[in-house]
């Protein structure tokens, strides 16, 4: 049995590893699959990543790409959710905040440095044409600080995944006042580049095994149901949300990865770009 270490966050985009796992799929071809769950997210991943604690990991786009141009020894292997994160902007439900433009020079909770709700506070100022220079973040790292941050006001707003947080939302926690979708397909999947040097035809053998399942995964009876048990959502929520989703057995094309790329540069996010070729193998 070969043992491969891969990290995600804890949320339904990622169901399909673990229905893989319960079937004893990896088992089959000799892999023993360990799944890790980062609550932390992106940033947090980019680390374990850089020091070796995992080998794998699904994680957003935007921010795997600039942690690679930023020194991170990974490689991106595939894409695994070719939709765009729907990004839902939160506030304090008893907040006086009513409209995004309330927010402008606010403060960010974020789960950390570099992950997705850090990058995309800083893409959704841009597209409100704010000064991001202006932006001040507060350090929360998971979805319970980000509660904590907003009631007791250490911060103003929060970006996570709008179906995610819909719960806070439905019982008077948060407000949603606007969603910020990627511009770019969400998630995709990392590999360490000494751990795929090594085990390139078991890197296969695993993104075969989940392509097979995320290529079937709406048509699995009840889906919907066992989505919306185990996440803590409504029925009606998650049938939106598959609705909205599209996984992907595909690699990340050049031209997303520079749209991608070109963003980050701009924003000041990264200081030089990476190639394609050694970033998309």
């Amino acid at each position: 049995m070969k043992t491969v270490r891969i990290a995600g966050v804890p949320e339904h985009f990622n169901l399909p590893w673990h229905l893989c796992i319960e079937n004893g799929e990896f088992d089959e071809v000799d892999i023993d699959l360990q799944w890790t769950d980062v609550p932390e997210g992106t940033g947090k991943m980019c680390q374990l990543l850089r020091e070796g604690e995992t080998d794998m990991a699904v994680i957003l786009t935007e921010g795997i790409i600039k942690d690679i141009a930023g020194g991170n020894e990974s490689s991106i292997v595939q894409v695994y959710v070719q939709s765009p994160l729907i990004w839902g902007i939160h506030v304090d439900a008893r907040s006086d905040y009513q409209q995004l433009s309330d927010l402008e020079n606010k403060k960010v909770a974020i789960s950390r440095i570099g992950s997705g709700s850090h990058l995309m506070a800083i893409v959704n100022a841009k597209n409100q044409n704010w000064n991001t220079q202006n932006l001040q973040f507060e350090i929360v790292n998971t979805i319970d600080g980000a509660v904590d941050a907003l009631s007791n006001g250490t911060a103003d707003y929060f970006m996570w995944e709008r179906f995610m947080t819909k719960p806070l939302v439905d019982n008077g926690t948060f407000r949603r006042i606007a969603d910020c979708p990627t511009p770019w397909p969400c998630f995709v999947i990392a590999v360490r580049n000494e751990f795929l040097k090594n085990n390139k035809h078991i890197v296969e053998q695993i993104l075969e095994i989940i392509n097979n399942t995320t290529t079937e995964f709406k048509y699995i009876p009840s889906i919907d149901r066992t989505l919306a048990s185990k996440y803590n959502q409504k029925l009606e929520d998650i049938q939106e949300w598959l609705k909205l989703t599209r996984w992907s057995q595909k690699k990340l094309d050049k031209l997303t990865f520079d749209k991608v790329q070109n963003q980050l540069f701009e924003l000041n996010l990264i200081a030089k770009k990476a190639d394609y070729e050694t970033v998309i193998k």
